[in-house]
């Protein structure tokens, strides 16, 4: 799925990379310019401004401004899998490669090179992923969100 965030869903914004979808986060700008770049990208505009919400078509106003509230809005309503993805950067939205663990070794702690195997690069930024720890309570986040929907 493509999605536009504005300003005020970062968060929001992160977690649906995070489970693989395609989101495009700009620096703070006018009404006009989100509902411009929707458009011409074809993404669904997630704004948590009321007015803006009315004013494009199937733009979905988040009413909460909490996360698990924001992300099970999103996910009932576009019937998303909430299964964890290493397939877009979290900061920058650029899809990950899958990268061999010699190529990282200098560029991640010590003790998570020594203890996981598998890493994903973004060629965007730079930054590098692994399935550590947070991973098992990011899961756990997102079944107890979805068994409450």
């Amino acid at each position: 799925m493509k999605f536009l965030c504005d300003h005020m869903l970062g968060t929001l914004a992160k977690w649906l990379r995070f489970l693989g979808n395609d989101v495009a986060y700009p620096s703070p700008t006018d009404d006009d310019e989100l509902i411009a770049i929707a458009g011409r990208e074809g993404r669904t505009l997630l704004t948590r401004d009321r007015e803006l919400s009315g004013r494009l078509a199937g733009t979905i106003f988040i009413a909460s401004d909490d996360l698990d509230t924001q992300l099970r809005q999103v996910l009932v309503r576009f019937k998303l899998p909430a299964d964890l993805t290493m397939a877009r950067c979290s900061i920058c939205n650029t899809p990950l490669r899958e990268t061999p663990k010699p190529q990282v070794h200098g560029k991640v702690p010590d003790g998570v090179f020594a203890r996981q195997s598998e890493f994903w690069g973004c060629d965007g930024c730079g930054r590098f992923y692994w399935q550590g720890s947070h991973w098992a309570n990011m899961s756990a986040r997102l079944r107890k969100i979805l068994t409450e929907a």
